[in-house]
């Protein structure tokens, strides 16, 4: 079929980015709809955080008239100021079974990021590693998690049959945190020796400080996650932008501090109650009845999801992480949350996937992230 792609110039190319994949996985029931709201806050160039920190194109396919397909093409500065290079990003794939409106697609990206100097182009990702990256491989049976992707499995096939290059591979793993028998026993002798031995104490994050929490947990970031792929320091824009979201999803019992007798942070933890269970039953609108499951979420969310869990490096020998893993063990003792995932970790991470087996965890979703040479 013919197919043409052009930028979304209006407002109206902006509602059919945004509700394409509503018509294209709502019949799936793994599909978990996104806040409509929250999307176009989040693509619009006056709303966007990632905006403040570089440019972005967002394009749609059509085929007699009809979307077909979507994507994004953007240049993240803070990315390319840190790693020296001048690799571009693609993100927001959606499509339908085609492998014509893939190259379509994929040409349009490239085309965009070659203009502007770009010699190589990754993805997908929306519009960050640490927002929804990857395309799913395995694992199309479970629901995604917060600011997980989810995808039929004809989306590897055409990204493949389009010539992108696997880049890398990163693993979510599940957690059982209600089976502590599952778990090494040196787990629970490092996290027992972590206060007495090393004076390291596990502490929640407050609510009212979280702006200012998030100035100890970039710092650890930056630090522990810098040689990770994809990485990107945080700045003060970012945390700002990150202070604002988390609030929404904020629990004070999976937010986790470890610091040292003299109050330094070396270690933290933000595990998210998983919003999607919540979102699932919005049907991507807050009203006429999407915040009354939104104000219910305590009595529906039962999973979480570990973001984030670092260590600083200079304190990774003491035991820190199994501490933090404890304190997890702990507090589904006391709450709804039994279980959920931890991730994503890359596959070339062996320190935190040796970890997660030792925890009694399985890999239960694998994402896929693809370059092609421009």
């Amino acid at each position: 079929m013919s197919v043409e792609v052009a930028p979304v110039s209006s407002r109206r190319d902006l509602r059919e980015f945004i509700e394409l994949p509503y018509r294209l996985h709502s019949n799936a029931e793994q599909w978990v709809p996104s806040l409509r709201i929250e999307r176009w806050q989040f693509l619009h160039p006056r709303t966007g955080p990632f905006y403040k920190r570089g440019e972005a194109g967002l394009f749609l396919a059509r085929s007699r008239g009809n979307v077909v397909g979507r994507i994004s093409a953007q240049i993240d500065t803070a990315y390319n100021e840190f790693h020296g290079d001048a690799t571009g990003m693609f993100g927001f794939l959606e499509l339908e079974d085609d492998i014509e409106v893939m190259h379509a697609l994929l040409d349009a990206a490239a085309g965009w990021l070659r203009e502007r100097g770009r010699d190589r182009m990754v993805g997908p990702m929306d519009f960050t590693m640490n927002d929804e990256s990857g395309v799913l491989i395995e694992g199309f049976d479970r629901e995604p998690m917060i600011r997980q992707a989810w995808q039929p499995p004809y989306y590897q096939r055409l990204c493949e049959e389009a010539g992108l290059e696997k880049s890398v591979d990163t693993f979510m793993w599940s957690l059982h945190i209600s089976g502590r028998e599952n778990v090494m026993p040196i787990i629970w002798d490092l996290a027992e020796q972590l206060e007495p031995k090393h004076g390291i104490r596990i502490r929640k994050m407050g609510r009212l400080k979280l702006r200012k929490e998030l100035d100890a947990f970039a710092e650890i970031y930056n630090e522990a996650w810098s040689r990770n792929f994809g990485f990107v320091p945080y700045s003060a824009a970012d945390l700002d932008a990150y202070a604002q979201e988390l609030q929404i999803v904020y629990d004070r019992d999976w937010f986790m501090i470890a610091e040292d007798s003299d109050g330094k942070t070396v270690g933290m933890a933000i595990t998210v109650p998983d919003v999607n269970q919540v979102l699932k039953r919005m049907n991507g609108r807050v009203f006429p009845t999407g915040w009354w499951h939104y104000l219910n979420r305590r009595r529906i969310v039962d999973r979480c999801r570990v973001g984030f869990l670092g260590v600083k490096p200079a304190y990774q020998h003491t035991g820190v992480a199994a501490g933090l893993y404890a304190e997890h063990f702990d507090m589904a003792e006391q709450t709804r949350v039994k279980g959920g995932e931890m991730g994503w970790i890359l596959e070339t991470n062996k320190a935190m996937n040796r970890a997660m087996e030792a925890m009694g965890g399985e890999i239960v979703k694998k994402y896929r992230v693809y370059e092609r040479t421009l």
